[in-house]
Order: C-alpha cells, then structure tokens, then sequence
C-alpha cells in the first residue's frame, strides 16, 4: 500500500498528479502493481468524480488494484461512496485515519457509522497514540524517547487511568499494553486491522501478540478512556 496527496512535489488529488504519482512509487517500490492506493487527505479542489475517474484508468492499466482513503471526514467518505455508484466508478474499500483509546473523535461519532453503513472498514494509524498506550509513559517518570514530544497531550490524569487500566489487563493476559491497546480497536466491529509501529524487535514482539479481550474488558478501557 501507498498514498498520494501530500508529498511536496505532488501534491493534491488532481488526476494528472495521482497518475504521476502512481508511475514515481511504482519505480521506488520496484513493483508492477500497488495493491491499495489510498487519498493520502481529503482534497477540496477537486471533483470527486475527477479523482476516482484517474484511479479507474490506474485499475484499467494494472497498476492499481484498489483504492482507498485517509484523513477524510465521514461526510467526505460517504460522498466518495456515493459518486462512485452513481458513475461506476471505483469506490474507496476502507479509510485510515487516527483512532486509538486517547483519539476516538471524530472516528466514533461520524465516520464509524458511514464505514458500517457501506460495509467497509477502517485501518486506524496511531494505534498506540505515539507510543503513549506502550505503557512506559507514567505519571512523574521521565521518558528518553525520539517520540516523547508528541505525547505530551496525552499526559493527564485521563491518559494515566486508560494506561492503569491497560496494565491491569495485560498482567491478567500475561501480555503487553501495546497489545490490549491494539486488541481495543480490533474488538470495534468497523476495524478491520490496527496500524502500529516499531523500533526495536522488542517492540514488534509486543504489536504482532493478538489478544482477544472480553465485553467487560473493553467496556473498562471505554469508561477510562471517555
């Protein structure tokens, strides 16, 4: 998978630039086909039947097998969607967007329920919200981390319960908090897969565990988190 829309040379989902666009990755990525090819943001400026039209010649080439969006806002989607069917056009198969236990919003109030409406799902990034739901961030602890300045927002009392609350499941999961967290957004039925990275084989360890949590132990981490 791939994005277009926000490198600085090529910007905006204008169709001569997603075409360009395209033909530049597929020779960095040394590849023939990209499998997913997703509106990196939403782009105001352009029709979106302009935007889909240059992906349906992508798909008619080869070079594209489906496509979808990111950083779009559940009206936004739902107009894709909508423009698609009308034309018969390709239409976007998922979104991916910021969503973890200290960003539900705006995912959980509009976008949620246009991905279950059209039966498509979302692939949250940031889904350890920078590292913060990994657990060493506590309160009154210094962390040295390449990451710690983006956490800062989440230091508050409201980020220390949800971290609390994802320890004491983890220990009862002989797991992580990393994969509580992760395993939080794939127990939401409009997730289809969680987006985390990793630095360190350590930390890959603790983001592939998949743990099945129960109905009490989201519930827990949703009142934490609320």
């Amino acid at each position: 998978a791939t994005k277009v829309a926000k490198l600085s040379t090529r910007p905006g989902l204008r169709p001569e630039n997603i075409i360009a666009a395209c033909n530049d990755s597929l020779k960095r990525l040394q590849t023939d086909y990209i499998d997913l090819y997703y509106s990196h943001h939403d782009d105001l400026e352009v029709p979106i039947a302009e935007t889909l039209g240059a992906y349906q010649q992508l798909i008619n080439e080869g070079k594209v097998r489906y496509i979808a969006a990111s950083q779009h806002t559940g009206a936004r989607l739902q107009e894709a969607l909508d423009t698609a069917a009308e034309h018969g056009l390709p239409s976007y198969i998922a979104l991916q967007d910021r969503y973890n236990l200290m960003d539900r919003e705006p995912f959980e109030s509009e976008q949620q329920d246009v991905l279950t409406r059209n039966h498509i799902s979302a692939l949250p990034f940031y889904g350890l919200a920078r590292g913060f739901l990994s657990g060493k961030y506590r309160k009154g602890l210094t962390v040295e981390s390449v990451r710690s300045e983006g956490v800062v927002e989440y230091q508050t009392d409201r980020g220390y319960a949800v971290v609390d609350a994802l320890t004491e499941i983890a220990r009862a999961h002989h797991s992580s908090p990393s994969a509580i967290a992760l395993a939080w957004l794939r127990a939401n039925p409009a997730v289809s897969t969680p987006i985390a990275s990793a630095r360190t084989v350590e930390q890959l360890n603790e983001i592939i565990e998949v743990v099945h949590l129960s109905e009490t132990e989201v519930k827990i981490l949703n009142r934490a988190s609320a």
